[in-house]
C-alpha cells in the first residue's frame, strides 16, 4: 500500500484485479479512519468509498475489527515500505536528517490516519492492536538503530529509541491533529534529539560513525 501518497476520489466500480481491488478497499479504509472515529466508521461507509458490494469487503477483510487491524498494521509497518532500505551514508547529522524526511514524506501522505490509529482515537484497548503497535516499535526502533551505525541487538539500544519514537507520535500529533507545530518544526525537533540521543545518551562500543564536529 502506498501510505505516501495523497487520497483520491472515491473509485467507481470497475474490474480489478483481487490483489488491486483489496488494496483499493484498504486504501479508502486508512482514509475513512483518519477523518472518523472508530465507532463512526461502518463497513457499508467504507464499501461505499470504494465503489464495491459490502460483502465484497467481507470477503476480503472478514469483520470491521479484522479490516481495521489490517489498516494499523499497513500505517504503523513503516519498516516495509520503498525507502526504508536505503542504506545511508556520510556525517552523522545527514544520515539523521535523511531519515527523518523519508519518515515524515511517506507517513505525511496519510498523516491523520497515523495520528488516529497510535493515539486514543482507535477502538480502545485492544490486545492485538497492542501487539501490532509495539511489534512496529521495535522494528522501527532496529532500522533506526541500523541507520545511524549502532547495534540493534542491545536492548537498551532499542528501549531508548523506542522511547523516541513516543516523541516521535507526540510531535506528529501536534503538527497534523492540533496545528500547533509545522512541518519544519517537527523535522527540526525530531532530527536534532535524534542526533543527541545518537551521541550523547546510548551507551555505546563502538564509536558511532560521522564526524563529531557536526554536533552543535
Amino acid at each position: 500500500m502506498t501510505v505516501g501518497t495523497g487520497s483520491a476520489a472515491p473509485p467507481g466500480r470497475r474490474r480489478l484485479e483481487p490483489d488491486a481491488r483489496r488494496e483499493q478497499i484498504l486504501e479508502c479504509a486508512v482514509q475513512l479512519f483518519g477523518e472518523r472515529p472508530y465507532a463512526a466508521v461502518s463497513t457499508t461507509d467504507i464499501a461505499r468509498a470504494a465503489g464495491v458490494a459490502r460483502g465484497l469487503l467481507n470477503h476480503y477483510f472478514g469483520t470491521k475489527r479484522e479490516l481495521y487491524l489490517e489498516v494499523v498494521r499497513t500505517l504503523v509497518t513503516i519498516t516495509d515500505l520503498p525507502g526504508a532500505d536505503v542504506n545511508l551514508t556520510g556525517p552523522l547529522r545527514e544520515r539523521v536528517e535523511r531519515s527523518v524526511d523519508w519518515f515524515l514524506d511517506t507517513v505525511g501522505g496519510h498523516a491523520r490516519s497515523f495520528v488516529a490509529v497510535t493515539g486514543a482515537e482507535g477502538v480502545g484497548a485492544d490486545p492485538e492492536i497492542e501487539r501490532i503497535l509495539a511489534a512496529a516499535d521495535d522494528a522501527a526502533a532496529r532500522r533506526v538503530l541500523e541507520l545511524v551505525g549502532l547495534p540493534a541487538e542491545r536492548p537498551e539500544h532499542r528501549a531508548m529509541i523506542r522511547a523516541y519514537g513516543g516523541l516521535v507520535k507526540a510531535a506528529m500529533r501536534e503538527w497534523v491533529r492540533d496545528g500547533s507545530l509545522e512541518r519544519e518544526d517537527v523535522r527540526r525537533l525530531l532530527a536534532r534529539v535524534l542526533e543527541t540521543i545518537v551521541r550523547d545518551v546510548l551507551p555505546r562500543e563502538p564509536t558511532v560513525s560521522g564526524d563529531r564536529s557536526q554536533a552543535g
